[in-house]
Formats: structure tokens, sequence, C-alpha cells
């Protein structure tokens, strides 16, 4: 929570605040034999001192505006507003420099010159953003050292430690690829959730999301399905915990390279709700990939082997858009996302996963 922000308007205080420090008494003070402040009532200057240092005031006078005028007003204020960063960068290029510490360059215009308001540098297009991301060329994932975090799903609390530590393997592996690729590192905020509670992700139901907030992004969590299930089926939950938050942990980096908000503007302005669809399959699959990516760096310590490897693969089997209760296809079928996760895995490249380039049937 933040602090609240002052507002105009709001109560005044009741007295004009004290002061502290030292104070010179103008009525006492005497410097060179000569009282400092105004003559007394009777000396014949008492007139022309209080003409001076006194004048009567000046009333206010409310005079009630004309709509409009209120109207322009209002305009003109919003017009100001949505200019100040354009005026402002002007104004300083624009600075004679002619005080000390000059702020910019003077510069010249001729009369006669055309001006304009262009830019200075070309915005990157959203579908340049997703199909050629530095992030393809930052290379192979270095071999990565982390083990299955050895929490079991017994309490929300050993939940939210598995996923910490999960948290800190996944920085530590992603972190000089984000940075190569000319990005800013951020780790994602956990948020371990009841089900039914409102976060900054809105009412969760039990599932395993991501969001763009002000924190930079949030991995939201379920647990208490996963503490239930446990005793009953343990593989199946462990590779269940891991490879969700494997997906979870790519649409991060998405965020951090910039695709998952330039994903979200290309389905916004797709033709239709099935290329929509289309554009929802190729962001997910990417950061089911990016997901296999870290677990094939990670196979030596962190092994997907035995009867975990057999529920890893049954949750693909069983994951895919044909088996959702809503149908809706926007995650993509049993066979693209086991062909996208055994990418990332296979190559451990990031570059294996660019999925918004790749053909039609590739993403079905």
């Amino acid at each position: 929570m933040r602090a609240p922000t002052p507002r105009l308007g709001g109560d005044a205080p009741a007295a004009p605040p004290q002061l502290t420090g030292t104070r010179i008494d103008s009525k006492r003070t005497m410097l060179s034999g000569s009282r400092l402040g105004p003559p007394p009532d009777g000396d014949r200057a008492a007139a022309a001192y209080r003409e001076v240092f006194h004048p009567e005031p000046i009333p206010f006078d409310p005079r009630k505006r004309s709509k409009g005028l209120v109207v322009m007003m209002v305009v003109a204020a919003l017009l100001l507003v949505g200019g100040g960063v354009t005026f402002g960068v002007k104004m300083l290029s624009n600075y004679d420099g002619s005080i000390a510490g000059p702020l910019g360059t003077p510069s010249v215009h001729s009369s006669d010159a055309p001006k304009t308001n262009e830019p200075a540098t070309k915005a990157t297009p959203d579908a340049d953003i997703v199909a050629r991301n530095p992030l393809y060329a930052a290379g192979k994932m270095p071999v990565v050292k982390c083990q299955e975090p050895a929490f079991r799903p017994t309490s929300k609390e050993n939940v939210r430690s598995y996923y910490q530590a999960l948290i800190a393997c996944m920085d530590k592996a992603w972190q000089p690829i984000v940075a190569k690729a000319g990005f800013e590192f951020r780790s994602p905020r956990l948020i371990v959730f009841d089900e039914g509670e409102e976060t900054a992700c809105g009412v969760q139901k039990d599932l395993a999301l991501y969001c763009q907030d002000e924190e930079g992004g949030s991995a939201t969590m379920p647990w208490q399905n996963v503490v239930e299930d446990y005793p009953k089926h343990k593989a199946a939950v462990r590779a269940e915990m891991a490879q969700s938050f494997g997906f979870v942990y790519g649409v991060h980096v998405q965020n951090l390279a910039g695709m998952a908000a330039a994903s979200d503007n290309l389905g916004d302005t797709a033709a239709n709700k099935a290329a929509k669809l289309e554009q929802d399959r190729r962001a997910a699959l990417q950061a089911y990939c990016l997901g296999g990516v870290f677990f094939g760096a990670a196979r030596a310590s962190f092994p997907l082997q035995g009867e975990l490897l057999n529920q890893w693969n049954g949750l693909i089997q069983r994951g895919g858009d044909e088996h959702a209760k809503d149908k809706v296809r926007d995650h993509g079928s049993s066979k693209s996302l086991a062909a996208w996760i055994n990418q990332g895995f296979t190559t451990t490249n990031p570059a294996a996963c660019n999925t918004f380039t790749a053909a039609p049937t590739k993403v079905s």
C-alpha cells in the first residue's frame, strides 16, 4: 500500500503553524540608537509609514464565470496535462544556455522552415518485438545446478517455501540471459493465495497465473488443492508444481523482454476471434517452451525421470485445449504443448522458442 497522496481542498489547520528558532522583536530591538519598527502614533511619519508598510488590503471579489469559460478552462487544462511531456522536452532542447549549467543547446529555426513534432527515435512495432526480440540472440542457457526444492506441499507455508526456492534458481539462470539481451532483470513477486482471495491480479481461482502489475510482475500460485492432493498423488503433484511454475516464469521472461505486452497489443488488434486465439496460443506456447529451457539446463540436478517424468508427460497430454472444459483454444493442443516444451528442453536456447514466426500448424 502506498501512503495517500495529499489532495487540494483538504481541511486547513485550525491555526498557523508555530515556528521555533531565533526571532527578532522589531518593537524592542535597537541599532545605533535608532528604533527598528514603526514610528509612534503621534509621530508625523506614522501615516506615511502605514501607507508604505501596512496598506489597506485589497478585497477579493469572487465573480461568477460563464459556463463557456469554465469549459474552455477545463479543455485547456487537459491539453496542458496531455502535452506536458512534449512541451518540457521542447523547452529543454531550445534552452539558450545563457545561465550557468545549461540544460541544452540553442537552436535556430528559419521562419520559412516547416515545424515538425516527430519523435527523436522510431518505435519498434509490436510484430518485431515478438518476432525479432534480442532475447533470441542471447544464446543458450548454461548448465543450471538446481535441485528440486525439498519442501513438500503439506501446508501453505511449505508451498510458499517451495516456490521461493524455485524462483531463486530460475532468477540465477535467467538473469544473465535477460541482461545480455539488453533488458532490466527483476525477480517476480510471489503471491500464494487462498481460493477466492482478491490480489493484485484480481479474484483468484485454483489456477497458476502471472499478472503484469505495479511491482513489475507477480506469480500467483494456488496451494489448497495441492496440499489436499499430495498424500494421494505425490509424483503427480510434484510434477504439476514444477511444470506450472515453469510456465508462469516463462511469462515473466516474456514480460521482461517486452513480448508479453506486445503480444497483448497484437491480440487486441486481431482481425477476428480466430486470429486473436492464435495470437494467445503463440504467447502461451512460448511460455511453456521457455519453462522447458530452464528444466533442460537443470536436467542433471533436477532430473525428470521415472514416475516423475511419467506424470510430467501425463500433464502435457491432458493439458491441451481439447481437454479443457470450456474448449477455448487459447493455450495450444496437447501435440503443440509437447512439441514446444520438448524443443525448449532439448535445445536450452530461447531462440528455439520463437513461436511467433512459426507456421499456424505448429501453434494449433
